[in-house]
Formats: structure tokens, C-alpha cells, sequence
């Protein structure tokens, strides 16, 4: 799995990953405006024939990230790409001085959860009736970087 940063010419596909996996997916103008923006960070995951099958993005202010979106479709996942994402971010906050990495996450995500907690990611919270389409509760995961 190769990961990447994410290109201007990724969006129209992250745009498809989002109406893929989340009930209120990120329009395309929305995906432009926040990797136009410079607080911003993406990344892309590729198949070995060089597809992207994955992303995520994640804001920074100061020496913190918020995770916003880890997204790989569905016809790929349990094949490395998420992990691979999930590396990246830690990776490039370890290089940016970037000291916490925060998530919100289904409760009901079991995968997801599993794989946040492989990385170090703790759950430190709880966000009531967080996420709609269905109405969920949303846990809070952060990660200390070294």
C-alpha cells in the first residue's frame, strides 16, 4: 500500500469514498475548500495498481490535529489502507511537532476503534448523539506523539 500526499486532482474520488462510507459525506466544494486550505493536511492511500483507495484529512492548530476523515471504500478495506493512513498522520506529526492527534468515531465502529487503539489512540471522551443518519453517540480518541 503506498500512501501519498493527497493531490488537487484526488478530490473528485475522496468525494466518492465520502458519499461510500458516511451517512453525511463531505461535498466536492467542501473537500476543495478545506485542502485549499493551509491548516489542512491529506493524505491518499493506492493500490498496487496505483488507484486510490483511501484517505484521510486532518486539521492542525499549533502543535494539535484533528482527525476529520479516514475513509477507505468498502470493496478494499482489511487490505492495509487504513493502517497505511493512520501511519501517515502519526508520521507526519511526529515530523511537524505536532503532539496530539484527537478523533471522534462511531461507538458502534468496532474496526475503526480497533484500529485507532493498534496505533495508541485512547478513548477520552464522549460526544452524546454526535452523529446523524443514525443518530449515534461519538467517541472521543486521542493520541500523544512522541
Amino acid at each position: 500500500m503506498n500512501v501519498r500526499r493527497m493531490t488537487e486532482e484526488d478530490i473528485v474520488t475522496a468525494a466518492s469514498l465520502e458519499k461510500a462510507c458516511f451517512s453525511r459525506p463531505w461535498s466536492e466544494n467542501t473537500l476543495r475548500e478545506s485542502f485549499l486550505d493551509p491548516h489542512y493536511v491529506f493524505f491518499a492511500a493506492e493500490d498496487e495498481d496505483g488507484t486510490m483507495v483511501g484517505y484521510t484529512g486532518m486539521i492542525v492548530v499549533l502543535d494539535e490535529a484533528d482527525v476529520a476523515n479516514v475513509a477507505v471504500f468498502p470493496e478494499c478495506r482489511r487490505k492495509g489502507a487504513g493502517n497505511a493512513l493512520v501511519l501517515a498522520m502519526l508520521a507526519y506529526a511526529r515530523e511537524n511537532s505536532i503532539t496530539r492527534l484527537v478523533l471522534e468515531v462511531r461507538v458502534s465502529n468496532a474496526p475503526a476503534i480497533a484500529l485507532y487503539e493498534k496505533h495508541g489512540f485512547t478513548k477520552i471522551g464522549l460526544r452524546k448523539g454526535y452523529y446523524e443518519d443514525p443518530t449515534e453517540d461519538a467517541g472521543i480518541y486521542g493520541v500523544e506523539v512522541c
